[in-house]
C-alpha cells in the first residue's frame, strides 16, 4: 500500500544512496533493463513520471510476435531474435503469454496469394523449429471465423504468434525486480532534466510537489517515445551547458489505436490479419480475453506531451469500415463500441520521410558521457534490449555482465494441493501463477470467499483488484481500473455497472473517505471519457487538467494537477498506405507493428 508517509520515506532513502544505476521510464523496456542490472548484482532506482506502464507498455496491440514485417523486408537477424524471445517467454510465462493461432484470409486478385503467403511462413517457422501453418478452403471458413464474409474467398492460412497482457508483463518484470533488496521503483516522480557528466539528476515528487536530487554511476533514458523531451545539463568547469535533446529529434511518434468489442457482438476465436478496403493497409482483429479488438491505425503523433492520448473520429471511422467489410452481417456501430484505446509508438526517425508504418520497428542505443538513451523496439525484445543497454553500462563501470537466461523469472510452485482446495478452475490458477508467479498464493489467501469469483464480462477475480490496491503501488483509480484490472476496457461505461462493489472494495483498502473517492471516482470518469470511449467529430486537441487538488491514498495531501485530455491532431493522410506486401511482390514489407 503507497500511503505518503511510506513513500516520503522511500524517496528519502532513495536520495540518500548512492545508486549504480538510475532507470528514468517505467514502461516495459525501463523495467526490463531494471531487471536485467539487478541480476546481475547492480543497485538500481526506477522512477516514472506516471503509473508505470502508463505510455506505450499499457496500449500496445498485446502482441508477443516474431513479425512477418521484419522477415519480409529481408531483416532476417531481428526475425530470428524475435521469434527466439517469443518462444522463450511462452515456455518462461505460461498463463501470462499465450500462444494464439492467427488466420489471413485469401480473396480473389489480392496479394499475396496463399501460395506465396505460406512460402514465407515456412521460412518464419524455421526459427521456432515448430510448424503449425495450414491451409483451409474456402468451405470450411465458417467453422473458423463465423460471419466472416466468403464472397470472393479462396480459403485462409493459420499461423501462430502469441498475446499477452502487456501491463501484466510489466508488472511479472516489476515484482522480480522489486525483490531485489538493492533496488527500488517509484511512480508518479517526474524527471525533467539530468547532468550526463555527474551522472545526477532532479526529479519531482508528482503528488507532494517536493523535489529530489538522486545520484547514480550511470543514467539510463528509458522513456520510449519522451526520451527527446529530457534535457540533458553538461556541467564544465565554470559554466554550465544547457541542451535539449529535442533540439535533434530521434524519435518520431506514432499513433496507434483500437476499438473493444464484446465477444458475442464480434465472435473471433483466432487472430484474423487482412487488409482494409480503402487503402489496402494490414490491420488485425483478434480475441483478447472477453473481448474482441480491431486495430490498429498508425499516425504521426507531433504533439507529443504527458497528457493521455486517445483515438480520433476519423480513425474509429476508418476501424469501423475495415470490420464491416470483413463481417458485414454483423452490422457494428459505434453503439456497439465498449470502449478504445490509443497508444504512441517511439520510431527510431529514419530521415527519409517515409510513412509511418514504413519506418523500422528496431531499437536504438544513445551514450552521452555518462547518460544511455534508449528507445524504438517493441514489446517481445524487450530482453534483448536490456542486454545490449547493459553492454553499454559494462564499458562505463568497467564490469561484466551475465546474460544467461537461466532462471530468470523465479518460477512458482505448482501448489498442488493447495489449488485443489480452493474453488478456483485451474484455467484461473494457470493464469494466476503466470500473472503473479509465487505471489498467486498469497493472493488467493488473502482474499474473502465472495472475491473468488470472476468479475462479470471478464476472466479476472475480484480478488486481483484488492490485491493490486494492497501491493501494486496503487495511487489514482485510472491506475487500478485502467491499468491493473482492465475494467475501464473490458466493461460498458468504464466499469460504472459495478461502481458499488470497486467503490467498496477500494474504501476497504485504502481507507478513502467519501469525499476522497467522489474525488477519484470524477477524476477517472474525466480519463476515461478523454481517451477511453467514444471520441465525437467535434473532439479537438485541448490541455484540459485535471482538477488540482485530489488526496492520495490515507492521506489528505494536496498533488499537483496532471494532464489528462487526449491530444489527437487531425488524422492525416498517410493514414492511407501501402498494402501489408508491396504490389510489386518484390519486397514483402509487413505495415503491422
Amino acid at each position: 500500500m503507497n500511503t505518503q508517509s511510506i513513500r516520503d520515506n522511500r524517496l528519502q532513502n532513495a536520495r540518500q544512496t548512492a545508486w549504480d544505476i538510475i532507470v528514468i521510464g517505467g514502461g516495459i523496456t525501463g523495467v526490463g533493463i531494471g531487471l536485467q542490472a539487478a541480476k546481475n548484482g547492480l543497485s538500481v532506482l526506477l522512477l516514472e513520471q506516471k503509473d508505470f506502464a502508463w505510455g506505450t507498455s499499457s496500449r500496445s496491440s498485446k502482441m508477443i510476435h516474431g513479425g512477418l514485417r521484419y522477415l519480409a523486408s529481408g531483416n532476417l537477424k531481428l526475425t530470428r531474435h524475435s521469434v527466439k524471445e517469443r518462444e522463450w517467454l511462452l515456455q518462461q510465462l505460461p498463463g501470462l503469454v499465450e500462444r494464439m493461432n492467427y488466420l489471413w484470409p485469401h480473396y480473389q486478385k489480392q496479394f499475396p496469394g496463399p501460395f506465396i503467403f505460406n512460402a514465407l511462413l515456412r521460412v518464419y517457422e524455421t526459427f521456432s523449429g515448430h510448424s503449425r501453418r495450414r491451409y483451409w478452403k474456402a468451405q470450411e471458413a465458417t467453422y473458423l471465423a463465423p460471419y466472416l464474409s466468403t464472397q470472393k474467398l479462396l480459403g485462409l492460412t493459420q499461423f501462430t504468434d502469441a498475446v499477452a497482457d502487456d501491463v501484466r508483463l510489466v508488472f511479472r518484470l516489476l515484482n522480480e525486480f522489486n525483490d531485489y533488496a538493492e533496488c527500488d521503483a517509484l511512480n508518479y516522480v517526474k524527471v525533467a532534466n539530468v547532468d550526463s557528466e555527474a551522472s545526477c539528476l532532479q526529479g519531482t515528487d508528482q503528488l507532494s510537489g517536493r523535489v529530489y536530487s538522486f545520484k547514480a554511476k550511470v543514467l539510463i533514458n528509458a522513456t520510449g517515445a519522451w526520451v527527446d523531451q529530457l534535457t540533458v545539463v553538461k556541467s564544465q568547469t565554470h559554466a554550465t551547458k544547457r541542451h535539449s535533446a529535442a533540439d535533434k529529434r530521434r524519435i518520431r511518434p506514432c499513433r496507434g489505436s483500437h476499438l473493444v468489442f464484446a465477444r458475442w457482438q464480434l465472435p473471433v476465436y483466432a487472430a484474423l490479419t487482412f487488409k482494409h478496403p480503402e487503402d489496402g493497409r494490414a490491420l488485425f482483429i483478434y480475441p483478447w480475453e472477453s473481448v474482441a479488438i480491431v486495430g490498429t491505425t498508425d499516425i504521426d503523433h507531433p504533439h507529443l506531451d504527458d497528457s493521455e492520448v486517445g483515438i480520433s473520429a476519423e480513425e474509429m471511422s476508418y476501424l469501423l469500415q475495415a470490420v464491416n467489410t470483413l463481417f458485414p452481417s454483423l452490422k457494428l456501430g459505434v453503439n456497439d463500441i465498449i470502449s478504445t484505446w490509443a497508444g504512441v509508438r517511439p520510431l527510431v526517425r529514419s530521415g527519409n520521410r517515409l510513412n509511418p508504418s514504413s519506418e523500422k520497428r528496431d531499437h536504438s542505443i544513445w551514450v552521452n558521457n555518462r547518460l544511455v538513451t534508449v528507445s524504438g523496439g517493441k514489446l517481445t525484445t524487450f530482453r534483448l534490449i536490456a542486454i545490449e543497454v547493459l553492454k553499454k553500462v559494462e564499458t562505463l563501470l568497467g564490469r561484466k555482465f551475465s546474460n544467461t537466461k537461466d532462471a530468470y523469472f523465479t518460477q512458482p510452485e505448482l501448489y498442488g494441493d493447495f489449488i485443489n482446495s480452493q474453488p478456483v478452475s485451474a484455467t484461473t490458477w494457470k493464469r494466476l501463477l503466470g500473472t503473479y508467479g509465487n505471489h498467486a498464493k498469497n493472493l488467493i489467501l488473502e482474499a474473502a470467499p465472495e472475491d473468488l469469483e470472476c468479475i462479470p464480462g471478464m476472466n479476472r477475480l475480484w480478488a486481483e483488484l484488492k490485491w493490486s490496491l494492497a501491493h501494486e503501488d496503487v495511487v489514482f483509480l485510472d491506475d487500478l481500473l485502467i491499468r491493473r484490472t482492465r475494467i475501464g476496457q473490458m466493461i460498458a461505461k468504464g466499469g460504472a455497472p459495478f461502481y458499488t462493489r470497486i467503490k467498496s472494495s477500494v474504501q476497504s483498502v485504502l481507507g478513502w473517505s467519501d469525499d476522497q473517492w467522489n474525488q477519484q471516482w470524477t477524476r477517472y470518469q474525466d480519463i476515461w471519457k478523454c481517451a477511453y470511449s467514444i471520441p465525437t467529430k467535434k473532439q479537438t486537441p485541448t490541455n484540459k487538467r485535471v482538477p488540482a487538488e485530489q488526496p492520495i491514498p490515507n492521506q489528505q495531501t494536496k498533488m499537483y494537477s496532471l494532464d489528462n485530455t487526449p491530444n489527437n491532431p487531425p488524422i492525416e493522410k498517410n493514414l492511407k498506405e501501402p498494402s501489408l506486401f508491396t504490389t510489386d511482390k518484390r519486397s514483402l514489407v509487413n505495415k503491422v507493428n
